[in-house]
């Protein structure tokens, strides 16, 4: 009996220094910016919107002469099929940048506005228009559908708007409710569309190198992978049941130590 006991007892803490152990996580896997110095003189707070095919895009045109800016600020309604009449209330017509990067404009037609800053395409539109339709125009370019998708190992992970269009990877991990303890922070990967061709970086929220990285500041439909770490990876392997199983190994252990005292 007393032998029995010994080796429960035994067994029982191996149990629990190999629970204890392997539940360890080090504070330097999971604290961001511990590691290396931040390089003042390569970080930029500049950030320059580029138009891309598939960007919805709303255009606001303004001058002194209301009458004559009204066909480049169209409506968009909704029409009813049986009434034939306008359903709820006009709003100002969006414009879809296609595969080649261009949008029909009213008037003016065909524009391409793919791969240039706001700043270029309000200068490549204001010499459409000025002198010969409007004197003066003050134009406005922003993206409709700006968003973001953050995916993996976080705690709310979807796609998200971003109505002002500048964000930066650490805010775009704080909206999906940052990453699960188990979220790997050393090799973050952001996919975006360069060139027609979809590029990868990778990012270390462990290091202050984050600030100088290229994705610091995401583009629209830019999307943040986040990797589960290895413990999380094979966990997932395992059994459904494998976390009851274990709940009652435990149970027993407990009961049988309790017996054989």
């Amino acid at each position: 009996m007393i032998k029995s006991k010994i080796k429960t007892q035994d067994f029982f803490r191996v149990f629990l220094f190999i629970f204890f152990f392997t539940s360890c996580v080090s504070k330097k896997d999971i604290v961001y910016f511990q590691n290396d110095k931040i390089d003042q003189s390569k970080v930029s707070n500049s950030y320059e919107t580029i138009i891309k095919p598939d960007d919805l895009l709303q255009i606001t045109i303004t001058a002194q002469d209301t009458e004559a800016v009204k066909p480049f600020n169209l409506a968009a309604v909704t029409y009813s099929t049986t009434s034939n009449s306008a359903i709820g209330v006009a709003q100002q017509q969006n414009y879809l940048v296609d595969n080649k990067g261009e949008i029909d404009f009213p008037v003016i037609g065909k524009l391409k506005l793919g791969g240039l800053s706001r700043d270029n395409a309000i200068k490549l539109l204001k010499n459409k228009l000025e002198p010969d339709f409007l004197k003066k125009p003050n134009i406005n370019i922003r993206i409709a559908n700006y968003k973001i998708s953050v995916l993996g190992d976080v705690g709310k992970p979807g796609s998200y708007t971003i109505p002002n269009e500048r964000i930066t990877i650490i805010e775009a991990i704080a909206l999906a409710g940052d990453l699960n303890i188990s979220g790997q922070r050393n090799n973050i990967l952001v996919q975006r569309e360069e060139d027609g061709k979809k590029v990868q970086y990778r990012v270390n929220l462990l290091s202050n190198k984050i600030n100088i990285s290229p994705v610091y500041y995401l583009q629209q439909n830019d999307v943040v992978y986040v990797e589960p770490n290895y413990a999380a990876s094979q966990s997932a392997s395992y059994n459904q049941n494998t976390g009851l199983f274990i709940s009652i190994g435990s149970i027993l252990i407990s009961l049988i130590t309790i017996l054989t005292r």
